[in-house]
């Protein structure tokens, strides 16, 4: 089994703003804005170990989408 000993993890859960909820009555997530995220953490040596969907409730009637992102770089 490889040795993780010198891998640092950090959780990012990556939203849109509310303001897309409330005038939509619902936001996804915008695959442009989520890819530079995604590339401007890679740049900084992070990788995505897994993501899962999520489907979050605000202000009792709106949703807006959201993803809980796990990332690992060597330290």
């Amino acid at each position: 089994m490889q040795e993780r000993a010198n891998v640092e993890y950090k959780a990012i859960v990556y939203q849109e703003s509310m303001l897309g909820s409330l005038f939509l009555a619902g936001a996804k997530v915008d695959p442009v804005k989520f890819s530079a995220f995604l590339n401007k953490n890679a740049q900084n040596g992070w990788r995505v170990v897994t993501m899962e969907k999520d489907i979050r409730r605000m202000l009792l009637f709106f949703k807006r989408e959201a993803y809980v992102v796990l990332m690992e770089r060597e330290k």
